[in-house]
């Protein structure tokens, strides 16, 4: 039951986040007298539609984008009558004149101002750009939402797990052959607060790592019991671990990468609290998100290879790579149901991990949308800047105004670039399905 209430929690979402996004696309549009015929929901045969004046509004039956259309999107071309042409027996030629007809059939005498294309160039890049910019201020709203209440997560010195086994991880607890942690040789429990490490106190778990690395082969600690202070000596053993420095940050190498060496292990996990953030903190989130979600979309050609060989080979998934809807339902069922050990365990927590998956959802929507390629809201933006560049290049050099922009002869552009979209879209429900990504 938590499994599907978390798959229908996370679906809402992405519906309410495709219809704001329209809503974004709409609100402009008729601010700037546009005329628009449809809003719709989703994809295939229409749920429910309802027409409030000259729009009509809908739901259909797939729920995985939407759209508004309205009047005008390409121009005619010059001393065009209406009619298609079919005088060329190219398909791509004959294609777009079909487009072009269909985008003006709806034009009637009384609309000649209301179409698309005639709007000034900066009203179009409002227009278009409207989609993204709504999904980057849900992001925005879901991030600040989660700095603020939530908070950030913070390792306290409060022992949150005790190791078994010396050269195995806290998660481990078969030591056939092996000698106990430190930790627990040690007598450490499950909710000490280690207030000192060899005379030198600690107050967050940074400090306390960074001690115990470098503490050598044995290590006296002060922790705090039931309200009284108890000591315990811990003979510590060494182990291959990433390297910490003082300001308890990853010791990196020239390539960012986390540096290895020989450290002193213990064997006890920290406590993660949650400190809210003041609201300051989340515009550098948001730029952070914004970054992340970029070096994704940049990098997409070659982590759709790594997605590839994880499904048809042995490969692991990336969890910080793409995943399809299928694969964002699943994460969201699991956390909902079983949570993360360590990490995501109260309600509270599963909730807002949930809302932090919608927050990047809407990123990555935001970020998407602005390739400049059609059918993205990208396309469309790129070429009306293209129009306005060449409308100035003309006043600049006094040439005549060379006319819109002729966006539909891109279409063949947008095709191909809606079957790369399919495409990608079967191969990450396909790697969703049979190796899907694992949080934790």
């Amino acid at each position: 039951m938590l499994y599907l209430l978390g798959v229908l929690a996370v679906f809402i979402g992405i519906a309410v986040s495709i219809a704001l996004h329209e809503i974004g696309h709409l609100v402009p549009a008729k601010l700037f007298r546009v005329r628009c015929t449809q809003y719709m929901v989703g994809f295939g045969p229409t749920l429910w539609s309802r027409r409030r004046g000259e729009t009509e509004y809908g739901v259909k039956a797939i729920p995985l984008g939407g759209y508004v259309r309205m009047i005008g999107m390409f121009p005619s071309r010059a001393g065009d009558d209406g009619k298609l042409r079919a005088s060329s027996s190219n398909p791509l030629h004959l294609m777009i004149e079909q487009a072009r007809q269909d985008s003006l059939e709806e034009v009637g005498p009384e609309d000649a101002d209301r179409v698309f294309y005639k709007l000034p160039v900066w009203k179009r890049v409002v227009v278009m750009a409207g989609g993204p910019l709504m999904n980057l201020a849900i992001s925005a709203v879901l991030i600040t939402l989660l700095l603020t209440v939530q908070g950030l997560p913070v390792a306290t010195p409060q022992v949150s797990a005790v190791a078994a086994c010396a050269n195995t991880d806290v998660a481990d607890d078969d030591c056939t052959g092996q000698d106990p942690s430190p930790a627990a040789a040690a007598g450490f429990e499950v909710g000490d607060t280690i207030v000192s490490v060899d005379g030198t106190p600690v107050d967050d778990w940074a400090a306390t790592t960074y001690a115990i690395q470098n503490a050598g082969d044995e290590a006296t600690f002060v922790v705090e019991r039931d309200g009284e202070r108890q000591e315990l000596t811990a003979d510590l053993v060494q182990r291959e671990l990433a390297l910490m420095g003082p300001d308890g940050a990853l010791v990196l190498d020239e390539e960012g990468e986390p540096v290895y060496g020989q450290a002193s292990f213990l064997g006890a996990s920290p406590t993660l609290d949650h400190e809210p953030q003041p609201i300051s903190a989340a515009p550098p989130m948001v730029g952070e998100m914004f970054t992340q979600t970029a070096g994704i979309v940049l990098t997409l050609p070659q982590r759709l290879v790594d997605v590839s060989q994880a499904a048809f080979g042995s490969e692991e998934r990336d969890p910080n790579g793409p995943m399809s809807v299928v694969g964002v339902g699943r994460v969201a069922g699991d956390v909902t149901q079983n949570g993360i050990e360590g990490l995501v365990e109260s309600a509270g927590e599963r909730f807002w991990l949930l809302v932090s998956v919608l927050a990047s959802l809407n990123m990555a929507l935001f970020v998407f949308n602005l390739i400049p390629l059609l059918p993205l809201d990208g396309g469309h933006v790129a070429g009306a800047l293209w129009e306005g560049l060449k409308k100035s290049w003309a006043r600049v050099f006094g040439r005549p105004d060379p006319g819109p922009v002729d966006t539909a002869a891109a279409l063949p552009v947008a095709y191909a670039v809606a079957i790369g979209l399919l495409g990608m879209t079967a191969l990450l429900i396909y790697a969703d399905i049979v190796r899907p990504i694992q949080l934790g």
